[in-house]
């Protein structure tokens, strides 16, 4: 394409999530009646750890998704993300039929298949070498669950993983709206998946005082942009979404979410663990995706927040607001959901695009839990309150391990 006015317009048709609080509809109706799926670990034994809740997904079954031989050769992390896709595509309406060849896959995650290679790892330890499964070599690396997702619908597009740590899954959206804008692709699907509830790697998050101690009261363990917050939940999960030329769903009658108009990125450059203190960079990332989009920050009337409850990383955030809406930070309604459904690192970005589209949907933010006295000044909304909204313009921000950050805008497409 020779310019920006020669791209195609890019929209959203299907959301496909798998989460602890519920897959598919019933994810919106609990985070809507507020149920918090925080519990003290049960999958390992936590009890010398410092950290000891997460919100782990217990009725998953990849049989529900795959057929017997597939879900012999995929682990977890690529279940979840077939499973996703599944859900999106059911959302969505859609047969590829002719359309295999221009459609792309694009899913982040932080750690990929890390979870099945400790796994397995504490099998080689016990049993030996030839006790290993075949399906390590082809299950650890982050591009598992795309390959496995192309090989699921027989999708031969342009297909690509990113592990930018917990901003993963909006990249990967990002990714697929650029190549669709640009004709790489005539429709994809793109998000996030993660596994990581497993011994080691849920352990070295906890080494590195991430995550919360508040193991005495799971439910109230996270809670963005709280002055009581003190870590992030860990969780596991996928959140897909269906995206597709603007004249191709309108051809087909599809439902539309929403149109994406624009995505940015940057990075801290400052600190592996930490974001950079003055929130500049996380303010970058939000004003190119404004940029992109041809959206003024007095235009944005929503914003789907990262919201951690870390206690650097939503300050920071918060601040980046600041830099970029100035008064208006303090006005613009903002949702942070994780003291719900919990972090599951490069999913999450994924399942939040999910709640902004749903809430232009319905005409609602979701507020936050265990919100009872915040350190900034921006409008968070609380729970107990659900703010009523009809948002034109949303804002959806996210960002990682490493300073990696991003940002999409939605606009509603009536």
């Amino acid at each position: 394409m020779d310019s920006k006015n020669a791209r195609h317009r890019v929209v959203i048709t299907g959301i496909g999530l798998v989460t602890p609080l519920g897959s598919g509809d019933a994810f919106w109706k609990n985070l809507r009646a507020g149920t918090i799926a925080t519990r003290e670990i049960s999958r390992f034994d936590v009890s010398a750890y410092p950290s000891r809740v997460a919100a782990q997904i217990d009725d998953f079954d990849p049989a529900d998704y795959l057929e017997p031989k597939r879900v012999r050769w995929t682990d977890r992390f690529s279940q979840f993300a077939i499973a996703a896709a599944k859900l999106a595509l059911q959302d969505a309406d859609l047969h590829f039929n002719g359309l295999a060849r221009d459609a792309g896959v694009f899913v982040g995650s932080a750690l990929g298949g890390l979870g099945y290679a400790e796994e397995q790892l504490q099998v080689f330890g016990g049993r030996g070498l030839d006790a290993i499964r075949p399906l390590l070599a082809v299950s650890v690396f982050g591009g598992a669950a795309v390959s496995n997702i192309s090989m699921e619908f027989g999708l031969t597009g342009p297909t690509i993983s990113n592990a930018n740590s917990c901003a993963s899954g909006l990249v990967g959206i990002g990714q697929a709206y650029q190549a669709i804008a640009n004709g790489d692709a005539r429709v994809a699907l793109a998000g996030g998946v993660e596994a990581p509830l497993s011994p080691l790697i849920y352990g070295a998050f906890t080494v590195i005082r991430a995550m919360s101690r508040r193991n005495d009261d799971p439910q109230t363990a996270s809670r963005p942009f709280d002055r009581a917050r003190d870590g992030f939940v860990m969780a596991e999960g996928a959140g897909i979404v269906l995206l597709e030329r603007y004249e191709d769903a309108v051809s087909r009658g599809a439902k539309m979410y929403a149109e994406v108009r624009g995505f940015g990125l940057s990075s801290d450059a400052y600190h592996m663990s930490a974001p950079r203190p003055d929130g500049v960079q996380v303010a970058r990332a939000m004003e190119r995706a404004l940029q992109d989009a041809r959206v003024g920050p007095d235009e944005v009337e929503a914003i789907n927040a990262h919201g951690s409850s870390t206690l650097l990383g939503d300050k920071v955030e918060a601040l980046a607001y600041s830099h970029l809406f100035g008064e208006r930070s303090k006005r613009i309604p903002v949702s942070a959901t994780k003291g719900q459904h919990g972090h599951a690192l490069g999913a999450t970005g994924a399942w939040e695009m999910g709640i902004a589209l749903m809430g232009m949907r319905d005409e609602v933010i979701p507020g936050a839990v265990n919100l009872e006295a915040t350190d900034t000044d921006c409008a968070i909304a609380p729970q107990a309150a659900e703010v009523s909204c009809s948002s034109r313009i949303v804002l959806s921000n996210s960002s990682g391990f490493g300073g990696l950050n991003a940002a999409l805008v939605l606009q509603a497409t009536d």
